[in-house]
């Protein structure tokens, strides 16, 4: 079995460029299940014969149109809760190379260029924090397990109660990457508000992606959303937030795991900011989210039964993003408008931002006419975080602001207003 492997692996990575995601998967399988012990097959939850559940890799953002196979090592063993760097012990059948294969699928595709944007060292110093501001760590522990954060608590902040902010990183980031790269502590300072800064750690994703793509990290107080919430709530129970004005936002694997909160907890987060990012249930499985980042979902994600309303959602996408298709925007605001799409009214505008992109901002207003939905497209963008900081990674300063536009569209909502829409 070992002697095929790099034919088989090399064969793998073309039918993935190739779109033929399916096969793909199929092959990866069968080069398992050829090595595993003899038995009978196994039906896991994502329904898939033959493959335990986990063994399935947890990996995303990955470039679906890369994924060559080099001596580059494969990323650090991680938990028992991603397959893609699983220790030896966790998978004693399975070949070394195929580990290996299923990692660098993914380091490929966030080590080198997604539309030409590297994750690049900081170009910059961060910004040092004002006299009499913290961004301190903490963590959290519930049921489904602990994650660490870091929280801004600005210069300006007296103790009243004020609006929070929870910002998502993408793949392979950090809380203080993210920070940097989105400049969102700074507005924090302007604005007078608390910034929370979940980490995703290396046992739960070896690329530090948050899991949006399991149907275990998808619902309401399950997995990963139970200990955002959770975790969001002990902010707020620690420090003087105001529970009419809490947001959430991510980027990429983030701004997946962005929708998600919104839809399972609309008490909770009286707005949502999705950057590059897709909709809640766009994917139930590793082939389904290869084929949603390539094309989109296949039909589009359906609201939660939690979120029976309009959910306030901004939404940032670039329509030169290789790695997570705009259609995903598309299908991030129909979900979030399901509830209402045919009272809205939609009016388009465009901008050019100077020396930068261009864009397109679609509104959608109620009958109020308050904007209860607001979409942009970046024109020749890729797959950063617009108008960042060359401070963080995966940033494209050439704008337009995604952080001033998506906290202007947060502070225009709370859950007393939103709770009518």
């Amino acid at each position: 079995m070992n002697a095929i492997l790099p034919k088989d692996m090399l064969e793998a990575t073309r039918l993935t460029r190739e779109g033929r995601l399916a096969e793909a998967s199929a092959l990866l399988q069968r080069l398992v299940q050829g090595n595993a012990a003899t038995g009978p097959a196994a039906t896991t939850p994502h329904g898939i014969v033959g493959t335990p559940t986990a063994w399935l890799p947890r990996i995303i953002d990955v470039h679906p149109e890369t994924g060559e196979v080099s001596d580059a090592k494969p990323a650090p063993t991680a938990g028992p809760w991603s397959a893609a760097g699983m220790g030896k012990a966790a998978l004693p059948q399975m070949p070394e190379a195929l580990r290996g294969f299923l990692d660098q699928v993914s380091q490929d595709a966030l080590g080198q260029g997604l539309d030409g944007l590297v994750r690049h060292a900081p170009a910059a110093t961060p910004e040092p924090m004002p006299e009499g501001a913290r961004f301190g760590a903490g963590s959290f522990a519930a049921e489904a397990g602990s994650r660490a954060y870091k929280l801004y608590i600005p210069s300006t902040h007296r103790g009243r109660p004020v609006p929070l902010v929870v910002m998502l990183h993408g793949c392979t980031q950090s809380p203080d990457d993210f920070a940097a790269g989105t400049r969102m502590n700074a507005l924090a300072e302007e604005h007078d508000l608390l910034v929370l800064y979940p980490a995703q750690p290396s046992s739960a994703n070896a690329q530090k992606c948050w899991n949006w793509f399991s149907p275990g990290d998808q619902r309401r107080d399950q997995g990963e959303p139970s200990l955002i919430a959770g975790m969001t709530r002990q902010v707020m129970r620690e420090h003087a937030v105001d529970p009419q004005r809490v947001y959430v936002a991510g980027l990429s694997a983030g701004g997946a795991a962005a929708a998600i909160l919104g839809q399972a907890y609309p008490e909770l987060y009286a707005a949502a900011g999705v950057h590059s990012g897709l909709a809640c249930g766009a994917a139930r499985d590793l082939p389904s989210a290869f084929a949603a980042m390539r094309k989109g979902a296949a039909a589009a994600p359906l609201q939660s039964a939690e979120a029976q309303r309009v959910i306030p959602t901004i939404v940032f996408h670039a329509d030169r993003d290789t790695t997570v298709h705009p259609r995903n925007g598309d299908q991030v605001i129909a979900q979030s408008g399901a509830a209402a799409a045919s009272e809205l009214r939609t009016e388009i505008q465009r901008g050019q931002v100077v020396g930068g992109h261009a864009y397109s901002r679609t509104v959608y207003a109620n009958a109020a006419g308050l904007t209860v939905l607001e979409q942009w497209l970046i024109h020749g963008g890729g797959h950063a975080w617009s108008g960042g900081s060359p401070a963080g990674s995966y940033t494209d300063p050439r704008g337009p602001d995604a952080s001033r536009e998506m906290l202007r569209f947060f502070l225009e909502h709370s859950q007393g207003a939103a709770a009518s829409y």
